[in-house]
């Protein structure tokens, strides 16, 4: 019997993924990413960006890029530490170092390069990572690549994490977490996080992914959210939800950053982001800090989504942030549901396993300060009586 193919066993697995249905796909978008899209040569209103301020299509970040093109070109040209490091990026990396109030910043390409470049720099055989089960992908992937011990607790199941930190005998200690929960759209509580880390000598590394720019004071994320600060705490963001553009950052003490410097293979092995991007973000930053309506009206759309949505025979996980998932269950069900508010002209994306578990698929509803209370007011009717 001749052997299998390579091209054949994929063609198999990929046919077992659409008879359980997990296959993914793309669509195509048409337009700036905003409330109201063409997609698929169709217009719909789309609950599924992570544009949660909606900056993405802000003409003054489009301004700033522009003005910035005109001033460093497009291209990085260089890795950081090679002739890629320019004065945008050194005074973005300044700015958000002052708006989350940390002594220093650094910034990565995205935030699954960060998570990694972070987890490996700092921890290794020997060492010890600490993860929620419902942590995003990079975070576990950059616990793999460390090498360190990986020792996961079921969700906001504290103590089972206070006996697995009690019993490891680890050098060094890291817990890592999601700061918003990015499929159930919840808050880790930071501060029993960290009292955590003070009594077992560990410390804690947030990603704020969902946080930075919603949360807290001003947007300041999810530190200022709790009020709360440490020299234990590892701080990570991202730039391409909240914020609109794109990149991530790191802050912290300024031994971390020139250790993240020295050792983050994911900061030293790649070109440097393009500096218009980071000049952008100066004018993001500045949007964020003093628009304050932007995180008031997600306030309001939430609250009217949720009181709707109380009559819906679909639970929405408890959640104050601007995911909100709709718990359908099955597979099919979460894409049937999908598909019939595509049909109304609602986006609203499936979210199927391995991205949750088996059982829990949902449609993950994102809202943003680019929807109006109408928009929501569709969403709610349509769920509340379908077709």
């Amino acid at each position: 019997m001749p052997p299998v193919s390579l091209h054949d066993e994929l063609a198999a697995e990929l046919a077992e993924r659409d008879a359980h249905g997990l296959r993914r796909s793309r669509r195509l978008l048409e337009t700036p990413q905003r409330a109201r899209v063409t997609v698929d040569g169709r217009d719909y209103t789309a609950f599924c960006s992570n544009d949660y301020l909606g900056l993405a299509a802000d003409p003054r970040l489009s301004a700033a890029a522009i003005e910035g093109i005109a001033r460093y070109g497009v291209g990085g040209g260089a890795s950081h530490l090679i002739l890629g490091h320019g004065t945008a990026h050194h005074e973005l990396e300044e700015a958000l170092a002052g708006f989350v109030r940390q002594p220093r910043a650094l910034l990565f390409s995205t935030g699954y390069m960060a998570n990694l470049g972070v987890v490996s720099a700092l921890v290794g055989r020997g060492d010890a990572i600490f993860a929620d089960r419902l942590n995003h992908a990079s975070l576990n992937d950059a616990a793999l690549v460390s090498r360190a011990a990986f020792k996961r607790y079921a969700h906001n199941d504290f103590d089972a994490l206070e006996r697995l930190i009690a019993a490891t005998p680890a050098r060094r200690r890291l817990l890592v977490t999601d700061a918003v929960f990015s499929m159930d759209g919840d808050i880790a509580p930071v501060a029993t996080l960290l009292d955590l880390c003070e009594r077992y000598d560990a410390y804690l590394f947030i990603d704020d992914a969902h946080g930075f720019g919603v949360l807290g004071e001003s947007g300041r994320g999810t530190l200022a959210h709790f009020n709360v600060a440490s020299d234990r705490i590892i701080y990570m963001a991202t730039l391409g939800k909240a914020a609109g553009v794109a990149g991530a950052f790191v802050a912290g003490s300024n031994a971390l950053i020139e250790t993240l410097i020295q050792n983050a293979r994911t900061y030293i092995y790649t070109t440097a982001t393009p500096p218009m991007l980071a000049h952008t973000l100066l004018t993001s930053l500045h949007i964020i800090a003093q628009e304050d309506w932007r995180r008031e009206r997600l306030r309001t759309l939430i609250a009217q989504l949720r009181a709707g949505l109380a009559a819906s025979r679909w639970q929405l996980i408890p959640s104050e942030t601007p995911i909100q998932p709709l718990l359908v269950g099955g597979n099919d069900d979460a894409l049937a549901l999908s598909a019939q508010l595509a049909e109304a002209g609602l986006l609203v994306p499936a979210i199927r396993p391995p991205t949750v578990p088996q059982g829990t698929a949902r449609l993950r509803v994102s809202l943003s300060a680019d929807h109006q209370p109408e928009d929501v007011a569709r969403l709610i009717a349509a769920l509340v009586h379908p077709a």
